[in-house]
C-alpha cells in the first residue's frame, strides 16, 4: 500500500509540474501581442477496483458499496482562453487588429498556411504585406511604391492613393478565417496556430461576415493574460505540489518504521 501511496503523489508531483509551467509560460508571454491564456486540465488515472458494488458478498447477498483504489493524476489537456485582449492604439498604417473571432492567414515556408491574430505586419521590399518574419499575408496584398494615405477598412479593403492620383483605388482585401472547433488549433512559435484534424479546415470569409470579427487599422490587441489571476495560480500550484511532497515524505516514514519494526 505505501508503494501505491508513493506512485499516486508521484503523479501529483509531475501533474502540478506540468500545470506550473503553463502558468510560467503565460507570464512569460504576458507582453506578447494577441497573446492567449492557457490553463492545464486534470483527469483521474485508471481505478483498481479492489471490490466492485453489486458483487456478490455472501450466497444471499450482494455489495452496496465498493472498494476503488485511485492510482493517481494526469493532464489531460490544455484549453486556450480565447477572450479578447485589450486593444492597444499604435497609429502605424500596417498595424491591424481582430475585433471579435478568427485569425488572419499567412503562407509560411514549405506552403503552409499559419494563422495568427498578431496583426503587425509591414511591407516587404516588393510592396507585399507580410509578418515581421517576412510571411506573406493570405490573399497577398501589394502596395506601389509612391502610394499615399493607405487604409485598411473593417472588411478588409485595402486602398490608396497612386503616386500621380488624386482618387484611392482598391488594392486587394485582408480576409478572416474561422474554424468550427477553435481549441482544435495546434499552438506554434511565433504567434501562429497551425489547422489540424481537430479544428476542422480553415473557412475564409470576409471581415465582419459569418460571425467573423472586423479589422481596426492602427490598433494591435494585447495578450489576454491576466497577471493578479495567474500569480495566485501560481500561489495554489506550489502549494498543491508541496501537500505532494509531504505525501512522499510521510510514506517514505511509513516505509522506514515498518523496515524497523519487521
Amino acid at each position: 500500500m505505501s508503494a501505491s501511496a508513493l506512485q499516486v503523489a508521484r503523479t501529483g508531483l509531475e501533474a502540478q509540474d506540468t500545470r506550473m509551467r503553463v502558468i510560467a509560460n503565460n507570464l512569460a508571454n504576458a507582453n506578447t501581442t494577441a497573446f492567449k491564456s492557457e490553463r492545464a486540465n486534470f483527469a483521474t488515472l485508471a481505478y483498481q477496483d479492489a471490490r466492485v458494488a453489486g458483487q456478490q458478498s455472501t450466497t444471499e447477498s450482494n455489495y452496496a458499496t465498493g472498494i476503488n483504489l485511485g492510482t493517481g493524476v494526469q493532464i489531460q489537456s490544455t484549453t486556450s482562453n480565447l477572450g479578447q485582449g485589450t486593444m492597444t492604439s499604435t497609429s502605424n498604417t500596417y498595424d491591424l487588429a481582430i475585433q471579435g473571432s478568427g485569425y488572419f492567414s499567412v503562407a509560411m515556408p514549405g506552403g503552409q498556411t499559419g494563422y495568427t491574430r498578431a496583426g503587425n505586419f509591414t511591407l516587404s521590399a516588393q510592396g507585399q504585406i507580410v509578418t515581421s518574419d517576412g510571411y506573406v499575408v493570405q490573399p497577398p496584398v501589394t502596395v506601389p511604391a509612391g502610394s499615399s494615405s493607405v487604409t485598411i477598412g473593417p472588411d478588409g479593403t485595402v486602398s490608396a492613393i497612386a503616386a500621380g492620383a488624386t482618387t484611392p483605388s482598391q488594392l486587394g482585401q485582408i480576409t478572416i478565417s474561422t474554424f468550427i472547433n477553435t481549441a482544435g488549433l495546434q499552438a506554434g512559435s511565433g504567434n501562429y496556430v497551425l489547422e489540424t484534424a481537430a479544428s476542422g479546415a480553415a473557412q475564409t470569409v470576409i471581415a465582419g461576415q459569418a460571425g467573423s470579427g472586423t479589422i481596426s487599422q492602427g490598433m494591435l490587441e494585447s495578450s489576454n493574460v491576466d497577471v493578479t489571476e495567474a500569480l495566485v495560480d501560481m500561489i495554489e500550484c506550489q502549494r498543491s505540489y508541496e501537500i505532494n511532497s509531504k505525501m512522499i515524505s510521510s510514506v517514505d516514514d511509513m516505509l522506514k518504521n515498518a523496515n524497523q519494526t519487521l
